[in-house]
């Protein structure tokens, strides 16, 4: 049976909102995690609500549970942030919270800033759309690099965005905007709803980041509650020899109220897939 790294599986932070940070970085210790990704929002780490002293005090937190944090991911989903926003003021606010989110990383020593497109009207043409995104992105993009930061860049379900969904779509703006400082990443659940695989995004990109979660199709769930063929992940993610991490990142309302049993029931899963 192939294996990836326990070290690989990354805990985050997403459902426990209704918990402090300082419960889930507790949880982190208690589950053995070695490294986790840092979810940017109220009430846990919201940039524009954070001082410099704030932030430190986050920091040292981490570091006295001895956790390394990959990845920042900024709320920009519910949030009124799109980097495609036809409006000139919504567009310009949205660049300069990820420029913000950027600076944050640099203070958290976190090598990696998840980031997504954006998205359109409906009702106009995604085209236009995407014209706007590629250059807030080529913005970023030369921000990121000035400061020592990766962009990682999600694709996101279509109810979400019209813009970046697919693997193409992916590299068609990789591509264009083509920054070392800017790399795709892949969410197991958009990937599944528009039926890809695993191996595809392994074997046409050097992905920076994967969120590794179940569903069916869609869902962002704890393993063991969706229906994703995780046998056939690892064997892929093995064949690929991907050394980055696996992130645990659960989105459903039914873990807010016991967010540790999420935790458990995957690892559980997991466990027969892992290396230690």
């Amino acid at each position: 049976m192939k294996k990836v790294s326990r070290k690989q599986i990354t805990g985050m932070n997403f459902h426990y909102l209704h918990y402090p940070f300082e419960y889930f970085l507790d949880a982190m210790v208690k589950f053995k995690f070695q490294q986790i990704e840092v979810w940017g929002a109220a009430p846990h780490l919201y940039i524009e609500d954070l001082s410099l002293q704030d932030i430190r005090r986050i920091k040292s937190e981490i570091h006295q549970r001895e956790l390394t944090v990959v990845c920042f991911t900024p709320e920009q989903c519910m949030y009124p942030i799109n980097l495609a926003a036809k409006e000139m003021d919504i567009r310009e606010r949205s660049i300069g919270y990820f420029q913000k989110s950027i600076d944050v990383a640099v203070e958290l020593e976190i090598p990696m800033v998840l980031v997504t497109a954006g998205w359109g009207y409906r009702n106009e043409s995604s085209e236009e759309a995407l014209k706007r995104s590629k250059a807030s992105l080529d913005i970023l993009s030369n921000y990121a690099e000035k400061e020592g930061i990766v962009l990682a860049l999600e694709p996101l379900q279509k109810v979400e965005s019209n813009i970046v969904n697919t693997l193409p779509d992916l590299k068609g703006l990789l591509e264009d905007i083509s920054s070392p400082y800017l790399k795709g990443m892949v969410d197991t659940i958009p990937m599944a709803v528009e039926g890809e695989t695993l191996g595809s995004y392994l074997e046409q990109l050097e992905l920076a980041h994967i969120h590794f979660i179940d569903g069916k199709p869609a869902g962002h769930l704890a393993w063991g509650d969706g229906n994703l063929p995780l046998e056939t992940y690892i064997q892929t993610l093995s064949d690929y020899n991907y050394k980055g991490a696996l992130t645990l990142e659960f989105t459903s309302t039914q873990y807010l109220l016991n967010p540790n049993e999420a935790i458990e029931k995957s690892l559980n899963m997991l466990a027969p897939y892992l290396n230690e």
